[in-house]
């Protein structure tokens, strides 16, 4: 019995998570389905296996469920997502693991049976009843998913790739049965001889239990891969989830109570550390702080935070403690809300019709009324029962997809390994279609197009200062902090040799820092700061200030005993094979985009060093996506590359989402390829190699097709010999896998 829960969004949208499907065409018939009842409007995603519905009233969400299971499938409402529940993912796990032993069992018996078949010098005197003990097995629980959804879909009037399994395999091995009991082919010493001779039979002495174990062995294999790529499809929100802290010191009465996050309220007071993540979003009490927010907001430099000042859930305290008070928290806050912006974008993408079910949906039922045919024209013809079923059965043989059932996953198997090889996984088949039509790259800046650290790039002495002496102050001050600047300081002295130690540190709120180093009092940060404190800032070196901070940088001055003695610019460095990597994009016929929550001249200066044109910055996670969807909206097909949390919910929106393995966990989960190397030149190769396998799968796809389609008219006019079937059922495979195995010979550019 199905009990109404909250609608999750808005009384007249609401998402039902599809459980039974087991190819697109499913989904098509559930979306027909419900797009016939009154005032309803509902897209079904068999990648993502949800309904996204729109409905009038006095529709509900019960009548809405009830027509779904009288399509013949499951569905339900969702729960929202919660931090505390990752596991919720226990039940695919389960389908997989079950699915796993299936196939693994079908190997085992499948292989000596085929083996049997194919080599008549291995056909013992009683090798046909030793086939049938194997074969049974396969057929009858290897292959129940198939007979399963067979069954659904004729209660329904539907036919699928599952009807034409299902109907070839029980056929062939009721026609074995027929033979072995009541025909020829029991006898002892009966073998079948490897010929290729065209002739007419009446089947009493042919048996089809290697068509029957290997097709569904075949199939079934094809199924477990495609379940295992699709058992990460929930991935994306529990990592996002799973990025904010899992509890907090939340002070009440003046006392500190460490409580888990979501027993967190609006107005309670909280206590993040140097180093801990801020547990939701609130303002800030007490303290001061940097706060690195490069994860949620793709902002590289840190933020100085103080009191008053907001701040977000998830972002890092770099710096001092911080009392927060929570304004939002629960599904009201920025993560979240960057949760259901990915949850929305992958649900919202249009369902990727794979491409053996889009043809299949003709070719079903096309062979299942040739059969017919082809048994009601030889009984009318008066040649007898047996030749009309061997002739009915060869049909349906000859077109059990064994090669189809393998054009997709060995193709994926070979392109997904070699990538691997060369850092690019790609997700599965639904990735590939895009990638020959898109046109547009959105890269993002950070971690990117940039390395996404801090460097020191620059470092400018005044008037009679060292230039040695002036870094070796100043790292040596900076030792003492942990702000990402102060870090790329010490870095940058690296070659220096040994720092002087450092008395009297302070970190003085938002300005800077000091202390003593080799007896003076050394000053570092804003110019406001060297001004307040009576030190005198030249004018060339307040020059290059301006002329850093032009130039994209992070500038700070460095003085001691009066006087400003040197400048140091600090940046988010672009990573070497950028520019090329820019220029190999173009060649693949790709308009790079540059887009980032940077500020516009930090962002100006990245994109002319790496040679783009178009640029997009100062962006809010939520505006990334609206970019893409606006620039789709222009009829481009867009590819979106980032690494960050930020830029989550624009790769699920993009046509296609390119992820740097290096950046976060939701980051590429809701991506389609990810970048292993932290190298956009990755993103080159990735395209390029998405695209081979996609045209080895719609080659794999022709000629699977293509054999059954030559071999059909010969089956229906009896003129099949079963081992001929056999043969070219076998030659067809072997010729998908050997194309398919053309990919690991695939070349980088980088």
């Amino acid at each position: 019995m199905t009990t109404s829960r909250p609608l999750p969004t808005a009384p007249n949208l609401i998402e039902l998570a599809i459980g039974g499907m087991t190819c697109a065409s499913c989904a098509n018939r559930i979306e027909k389905k419900l797009n016939r009842m009154d005032g309803v409007r509902a897209t079904v995603n068999y990648a993502t296996e949800k309904a996204t519905v729109t409905y009038d009233d006095p529709v509900t969400p019960d009548e809405l469920i009830d027509t779904v299971e009288k399509t013949g499938y499951r569905a339900s409402v969702p729960p929202p997502p919660t931090p505390a529940a990752p596991t919720a993912a226990a039940e695919p796990v389960d389908e997989l693991h079950a699915l796993r032993t299936r196939l693994w069992v079908s190997v085992v018996l499948s292989v000596p049976v085929i083996a049997l078949a194919m080599v008549p010098a291995w056909q013992f005197t009683y090798w046909q009843w030793l086939s049938l003990t194997l074969a049974a097995p396969v057929v009858v629980y290897g292959g129940l998913p198939f007979h399963r959804a067979a069954l659904v879909n004729l209660r329904h009037g539907a036919a699928t790739m599952d009807t034409l399994v299902s109907v070839g395999t029980l056929a062939a091995l009721g026609w074995s049965l027929w033979a072995l009991f009541l025909g020829s082919a029991g006898t002892p010493g009966m073998t079948h001889p490897f010929s290729f001779d065209i002739s007419r039979t009446d089947g009493a002495g042919n048996i089809y239990l290697e068509a029957a174990a290997g097709v569904t062995t075949f199939i079934l294999a094809g199924r477990y891969f495609e379940a295992r790529s699709k058992r990460t499809a929930g991935a994306a929100l529990r990592a996002l989830l799973e990025l904010g802290a899992k509890d907090v010191s939340v002070l009440r009465a003046g006392v500190e109570t460490r409580i888990p996050v979501d027993q967190l309220a609006v107005g309670d007071r909280f206590v993040v550390r140097p180093g801990e993540k801020i547990a939701t979003d609130g303002t800030v009490d007490e303290g001061s702080s940097a706060v690195d927010a490069s994860m949620v907001t793709g902002e590289s430099v840190p933020v100085e935070v103080g009191v008053g000042d907001t701040v977000v859930g998830g972002c890092v305290n770099a710096g001092g403690r911080l009392v927060v008070t929570a304004t939002r928290v629960g599904a009201d806050t920025q993560l979240a809300q960057m949760a259901r912006l990915v949850e929305q974008a992958q649900t919202g993408k249009a369902a990727a019709q794979r491409l053996a079910d889009r043809i299949s949906g003709v070719f079903v039922p096309v062979v299942i009324a040739l059969a017919v045919g082809a048994l009601g024209w030889w009984l009318g013809s008066g040649a007898g029962p047996t030749a009309a079923f061997t002739a009915a059965v060869a049909v349906l043989i000859i077109a059990c997809p064994c090669a189809l059932g393998l054009a997709t996953p060995t193709a994926l198997l070979v392109g997904t390994g070699r990538g691997a090889q060369l850092g690019v996984l790609i997700k599965g088949p639904e990735a590939l279609e895009s990638t020959r039509r898109v046109d547009t790259v959105v890269l993002d800046k950070t971690g990117t197009v940039t390395t996404g650290r801090m460097a020191l790039i620059d470092v400018t002495p005044g008037e009679g200062e060292q230039r040695a002496e002036v870094l070796r102050l100043a790292a040596a001050l900076e030792s003492g902090s942990e702000h990402p600047v102060a870090r790329a300081v010490v870095a940058g002295a690296a070659d220096t040799g040994g720092l002087p130690p450092v008395t009297g540190f302070a970190n003085i709120e938002g300005l800077g820092v000091t202390g003593m180093v080799d007896g003076r009092q050394v000053l570092l940060g804003r110019p406001r700061l060297l001004r307040e404190r009576g030190l005198v800032v030249p004018d060339e070196l307040v020059r290059a200030a301006t002329g850093a901070e032009a130039a994209g940088r992070t500038a700070v001055l460095v003085g001691w005993d009066g006087r400003a003695r040197g400048l140091l610019a600090v940046a988010d460095q672009v990573k070497p094979t950028s520019r090329e990597a820019v220029r190999r994009l173009r060649t693949l016929g790709l308009t790079p985009v540059l887009l980032t929550g940077d500020n516009a001249t930090v962002a100006r200066t990245v994109a002319a060093e790496v040679g783009i044109d178009e640029v997009i910055a100062e962006v809010l996670p939520a505006e990334k996506v609206d970019v893409v969807a606006r620039l789709q909206a222009e009829g481009r097909a867009v590819a979106m590359v980032g690494d960050g949390v930020n830029d989550a919910a624009a790769l699920a929106q993009a046509d296609l989402g390119l992820a740097m393995g290096t950046g976060t966990d939701v980051a590429i989960e809701a991506s389609d390829l990810t970048l292993v190397r932290d190298d956009l030149l990755a993103a080159v190769d990735a395209i390029r190699l998405a695209r081979s396998t996609l045209g080895t799968i719609k080659g794999n796809l022709f000629w699977a097709f293509a054999y059954n389609v030559a071999a059909l008219p010969l089956a229906a006019a009896g003129l099949l010999n079963p081992m001929i079937a056999g043969a070219a059922m076998a030659f067809s495979s072997v010729f998908v896998v050997a194309n398919s195995l053309r990919l690991r010979r695939f070349r980088p550019v980088s």
